[in-house]
This record gives structure tokens, sequence and C-alpha cells, in this order.
């Protein structure tokens, strides 16, 4: 990306409009996307309104929410330039920005839009949040099988301007039922007199429309698409999703696992424009939570105080151990998080893999017993067989946890991000603690 260097204060100082518009002529809708990110909310709404409506239609889909809200609001007193910039905006954003509304705001902005784009709008909005419904868009083009590829090109060219995207062109039926894809290319380099029917061979990937968006995530990485089509349970074509599209619903599911992983209810957008009140919202409940699991790792030191008073020695090595098991399921659930996301592995299968990771563990563990025996040799030889046994089995209890914990949450209809990275090592603390002075006074014959 090319670094942007404009000098916006001397044309606001100076009031020159005309230059600031020739300007912004110089650069593309990304930059000056980029640009307006940056302004002060009276100089967004001044630059704005100097772009052509193309330009506006363009840069307004690259903006954050927060910051298309902010446009929204400085130009909502003239109602036709606000009109134009909604009804310009292709449906899947226009929807995507509805959605993050109140309701009284989305409906009173959808009273003007055409009535051609009102019914659009309430269409994509009637479907169910995270579907693919609300993802999808209407403008695509489509061709019947026995158009001859002529013919097809004189209908792309008709309908074609206002598609999202002519890589892929769709045959349907006369019921609009969607027959087969076909990329553009192949028409191109087929003869004109050629009909469509005879370029298809009826093989092709759709969505439905009522599925979750994370069902287009694999599908798209699966297949390699640029678009794809999404039909009803009839099969009727509805419209199509594009690779851009995914990309942001990807982007967005994984802020939200990573702030699930981290324990946070909700994905934080932007610390600096959070209320204080609200990041300690997000943040809190997890953590009194977790206060009350750690009371158990209180609980079982308590119960190991002879032990530890005798050897005080054990006491350097705690925190070494307990971290260790921690890390270890934090590494083991941040694979099994991923592939039950992208669909590499099913609940079914956690039987296979508890073997793989407990011979994987104990290789893992028999090598980190090594490293703290080294250790151990300059600092409390008289440990050294408790933390070899120790680490080996703290590691081996530690992934198994974190193996274990994303497929119950799975099995249960929950989300297994949420098994996160603090619930992980509450869990694997207060076993290691057990674990290191169950072995300790077995071996040690206290």
């Amino acid at each position: 990306m090319v670094e942007v260097k404009f000098d916006f204060q001397t044309f606001f100082d100076e009031k020159n409009w005309r230059g600031l518009k020739r300007a912004l002529n110089e650069y593309d809708s990304i930059q000056i996307a980029e640009i307006l990110e940056e302004l002060e909310e009276n100089q967004e709404i001044v630059v704005f309104r100097l772009l052509s409506r193309e330009q506006a239609k363009e840069v307004f889909q690259l903006l954050s929410q927060e910051k298309q809200e902010d446009i929204i609001d400085g130009i909502a007193h003239n109602v036709q330039n606000l009109s134009n910039l909604l009804n310009d905006i292709e449906p899947d954003d226009r929807t995507a920005f509805f959605e993050e509304l109140p309701g009284k705001v989305s409906q009173r902005l959808i009273q003007l839009l055409s009535p051609k784009e009102r019914q659009i709008t309430l269409q994509l909005l009637g479907y169910p949040e995270d579907s693919i419904g609300r993802l999808m868009t209407p403008e695509y083009v489509a061709i019947k099988a026995h158009y001859t590829v002529e013919r097809a090109f004189q209908h792309i060219r008709k309908y074609g301007r206002d598609s999202e995207t002519l890589n892929v062109i769709y045959i349907i039926d006369d019921e609009r039922k969607l027959i087969d894809d076909i990329k553009i290319k192949e028409l191109i380099l087929a003869d004109p007199q050629e009909k469509v029917e005879n370029l298809i061979d009826s093989k092709f990937v759709a969505l439905n429309v009522m599925d979750d968006q994370e069902t287009a995530i694999k599908a798209f990485t699966d297949y390699d698409r640029v678009a794809l089509p999404v039909v009803n349970d009839d099969g009727v074509l509805l419209g199509i999703v594009t690779f851009d599209d995914i990309m942001d619903v990807a982007e967005e599911e994984s802020t939200e696992d990573f702030h699930k992983f981290g324990s946070i209810q909700s994905a934080i957008t932007n610390p600096l424009k959070e209320t204080i009140f609200n990041l300690y919202k997000n943040r809190i409940i997890w953590l009194v939570a977790l206060v009350f699991m750690n009371v158990f790792s209180g609980a079982a030191i308590s119960h190991y105080e002879s032990v530890i008073q005798t050897m005080v020695s054990l006491v350097f090595f705690l925190p070494l151990l307990i971290a260790s098991a921690g890390n270890a399921g934090s590494q083991s659930a941040t694979l099994m998080i991923r592939a039950l996301a992208v669909g590499d592995v099913e609940v079914k299968d956690w039987y296979k893999l508890i073997w793989k990771e407990l011979l994987v563990s104990l290789l893992l563990g028999l090598t980190m017993a090594a490293t703290v025996a080294l250790v151990a040799s300059f600092r409390a030889p008289e440990i050294i067989l408790v933390l070899i046994i120790t680490m080996v089995l703290i590691v081996i209890t530690g992934s198994l946890v974190g193996l274990i914990l994303p497929f119950i949450f799975t099995k249960f209809k929950l989300d297994p991000a949420t098994a996160s990275a603090p619930l992980i090592t509450s869990i694997a603390d207060i076993c290691g603690i057990l674990i290191y002075f169950s072995v300790a006074k077995w071996i040690l014959g206290f």
C-alpha cells in the first residue's frame, strides 16, 4: 500500500475547497478511506461531501462501521445526498451496515431507499442473523441454457453493468432454478453460435440461503472460488456471495474467537473508542468466575502444607510446573479449536485424537522433564525424581484437558472458543498442584 501523505490543514485554513477536491482526485478509493479514518469529525464530512457520487459509494464501503455512522450523521440534514448514498451502496454492504445500527435508526434510513432497493434490503434483513442470506447480493448475471454464446454476451452487456462480479455467469431454467455456472473465460473462447448447454456439465457448488456464514467460509476454502451462488431449498437462485465478503466474515469470526479464547465476553473492535465501562464489562465476568476456580488451587496447596514445610525446595519449582501444564493445555486447545472450526476434525474423532495426543504429550513431557532435571541438579537435587515424574504427568494432563474441552463444548452446541486459555490454565493449575504434591508425598515418603 502506498503511504498517503496529504497536507489537509492548509486547505482547511484557506477554505480552498476547489483545491482540496482536485487533490482528492489524485488518490484512489482505498487511500481516501484511509485518510478519512484519520480525520477529525468536522473535517471528514467536508472531505466526504467533496467526493463524486461514484467515489462516495466506493469509499463509504471501505470505511469502518464507526466512521460510516459518523458520515451518515454528518450528512443527515441533506436528505437527497443521504438517499443517493444509501441507494448507491451494494446491497450486501448496505445490509451489513444496517444490521449494526439500532432498529429505529435502520428503519428511518430504509425509508430513504428507492422502492426497489428497499425491497431488496428488507428481504436480506429478513434472513436470520449470521446466515448466508444476510451476506449475499442479488446483483449477478444469469442466462438460459438454450442461449447461444452470442446471445449470452448480448444479455451480459445489457444486464452485467450492475453485477458484483462477471468472473462467473450462472445458468438457470425457466423457473430460475440453478442448473450450472460457467467461467466467463469459457464463454469468450467458445464459438459464438455454440449453445451454452453444450458447454456445461451441471456440476456446481451452491450455498443454501439459510445456512450459517461459517459454512460459506469452509466452501470458499475447499473450492477456491471468487464467488458462489446462493439458492433456497427448491434450488432457485437468489444471489451470490463473493470472496471479499467472505474475507470480512472470516476476519470477524477470527476476532470473535480470539476474544473468547482470551475470556472476553464480546469482541472489542477498537479499545481506544470503547468506554471504560464496556472494557470492564467484557472482561470481569470470566475473571470473577476464574477467581472462584482458583480457590481450589489454594485449597490444594493448604492440603499439602505439611509436605511443603518438610521440603521447602518443592515451592521453588511450583510456578514452573503449573505454568508448563497450562502452556501445554493452551497449545493443544488452540490446535483443536482451529481444526473444529474449519471442519478438519469432527466430534466423533475425539477418541482417535486422544491416543495421538497422549503419545505427543508423553514425548513433550519427557523432553521438558529432562530440562527441569538439569535445572534441579544445581538447585535441588534431592527432588529431581519428583520433578521428572511430575513434569511428564502434568504435561500429559494439561494437553488432554486442552484437547477434550473443545470437544465437550462442541458436543453441547457451545462455541469451542469458549474453552478459553484462562479456563484451561485454571484447570491445569489445579491438576498440576494435586499431581506435584501427591508425587512428592509418595516419592519422599511423607
